[in-house]
């Protein structure tokens, strides 16, 4: 049994580790750094809670460590713990820039720990769905993908820190990481890179929207978010040789987790059929249309990848290079939108 630490208890420890943690056998979830307040002991009674990541560090009972703090901390955070010598899971983004990633895995290579990054967006069923479908060539070979994760959310956000830019604030980071890393998942490393970053809804704060354009031989990949959308549109747009799929909708995932601690009984991550998105393929020469089923989404997955690296029987589910290159994806779209023009990528200094 891996004992686990979480520091931080606020919408990512709440909704997504420990209940993803609490579900996955050969994982305990043991201790969580809670500053102020006992709403991680109400959920979990059997926990000890820590006021500081110091006295956290001391219990060395524990296996991994996962870092669920602002954007911002991620960095120092998961250098204190690794330094500590412990292996470390750190939500998106691991750090706000690729030069701190790789000082990270520079770190954890040093210690000999684990450095795994929180990509669960990974392990959504839409996303296993067009993963499937390019995969086995169902819509032929791809000309245009589309991604997008657009709301309705013109107000304020209820945490000041996802407002600010110095504390790691901005849908850029945030849902840009995401969508990105799903794209370099499927299509490896783009050759050039287009942008606008905009900060669209009324006031000063953090960008709050952007349209990304990453360029390969033969095929356009574009990634939106706004706050501003409404109806929010299709999450993916797929275009081939053979056919066509769209879906619209989110992974139920979230909201689920949003309401438990623990994930219990049979149907986890299964889309309803008036979720599906529809296919459009090319049969002798008409075209058919037809939903297609959702394959189930399970973020316990990524957990059970991460248990499994650390008793030596599997690779870790995401790594410090995937991090860093999502990073740089960032890094070049900010770039293209402040110079009005294409960034070509240049991939060197990758970490091991």
């Amino acid at each position: 049994m891996i004992r686990v630490g979480l520091v931080g208890f606020g919408m990512a420890g709440r909704v997504f580790h420990g209940p993803l943690i609490s579900s996955v056998d050969g994982l305990a979830l043991q201790a969580v750094v809670e500053r102020h307040g006992d709403q991680a002991r109400e959920r979990y009674p059997w926990i000890t809670t820590h006021r500081s990541l110091d006295s956290m560090l001391a219990d060395r009972t524990l296996g991994l460590i996962v870092v669920a703090t602002p954007s911002g901390t991620h960095f120092e955070v998961a250098r204190q713990v690794i330094d500590a010598g412990f292996n470390v899971v750190v939500d998106k983004p691991v750090s706000t820039t690729a030069a701190q990633i790789a000082a990270l895995a520079a770190l954890a290579r040093k210690h000999s720990v684990h450095l795994i990054p929180f990509h669960n967006r990974r392990f959504d069923g839409d996303f296993f769905t067009v993963e499937k479908l390019f995969h086995d060539g169902t819509l032929g070979r791809l000309v245009q993908f589309e991604s997008s994760m657009n709301r309705w959310n013109p107000g304020a956000t209820r945490r000041p820190w996802k407002d600010a830019p110095e504390e790691g604030g901005g849908v850029l980071l945030d849902l840009g990481t995401h969508l990105v890393d799903q794209a370099l998942a499927l299509f490896g490393n783009p050759m050039a890179i287009g942008a606008e970053v905009l900060r669209e809804r009324d006031g000063q704060g953090a960008n709050d929207a952007f349209t990304i354009r990453l360029r390969y031989l033969g095929l356009r990949a574009t990634l939106e978010a706004n706050a501003l959308s409404s109806p929010p549109g299709p999450r993916f747009v797929v275009r081939g040789t053979r056919g066509n799929f769209r879906k619209k909708g989110v992974d139920p995932q979230e909201a689920a987790l949003n309401k438990i601690t623990r994930i219990a009984g049979e149907g986890w991550g299964q889309e309803p059929a008036d979720h599906w998105g529809m296919l459009h393929v090319d049969v002798d020469g008409g075209m058919v249309t037809r939903p297609f089923a959702t394959l189930p989404g399970d973020y316990r997955r990524f957990y059970a990848a991460v248990r499994d690296a650390l008793e030596s029987k599997a690779k870790p589910p995401v790594t410090p290079a995937d991090a860093w290159r999502a990073a740089r994806v960032l890094e070049w779209a900010i770039e293209s939108a402040e110079a009005h023009r294409e960034v070509e990528c240049s991939w060197t200094g990758e970490p091991a």
